[in-house]
């Protein structure tokens, strides 16, 4: 019989609860700016160049009931860690229920799409019309 792998050690565990975490606060952000982003464009005229890619990738997830590849990085992360659920910190408890919320069906999903879509609609709206008439504001 082989001998048992050496067990890691604590502080190798965290750290890989620390990146389980970072994870899940960029992919909170991410979503924050695919849903909001566009307001930077009001802004930095560059921006919807870094925005709409974002953006269209967010309601592609939705629409499609795909899994964003965030989502299994954390996964493996936690698991790393040695955890085998979310532990009470400010990340599960407030960021986690965000993302990955319990009762989301893919009639959700359609309707977490259309918000994406239709807040950028709305505000890309505004960005055209400051374009067309900046001395105009908004």
């Amino acid at each position: 019989m082989p001998p048992a792998l050496p067990r890691p050690k604590a502080h190798c565990l965290m750290v890989f609860k620390v990146l389980a975490d970072l994870v899940v606060l960029i992919h909170f952000l991410f979503i924050a700016f695919a849903v909001l982003g566009g307001a930077l464009a009001l802004r930095w005229r560059w921006m919807p160049w870094v925005h709409l890619p974002v953006a269209a990738w967010g309601a592609a997830i939705e629409f499609m009931g795909w899994f964003c590849p965030l989502t299994p990085l954390e996964n493996s992360l936690r698991r790393a860690s040695g955890e085998l659920g979310y532990a009470q910190g400010f990340i599960e408890r407030y960021l986690i229920p965000i993302i990955y919320p319990g009762d989301l069906t893919r009639e959700l999903q359609i309707v977490l799409g259309c918000v994406v879509v239709g807040v950028n609609l709305a505000l890309y709206c505004l960005v055209w019309r400051q374009a067309r008439h900046p001395k105009a504001g908004l």
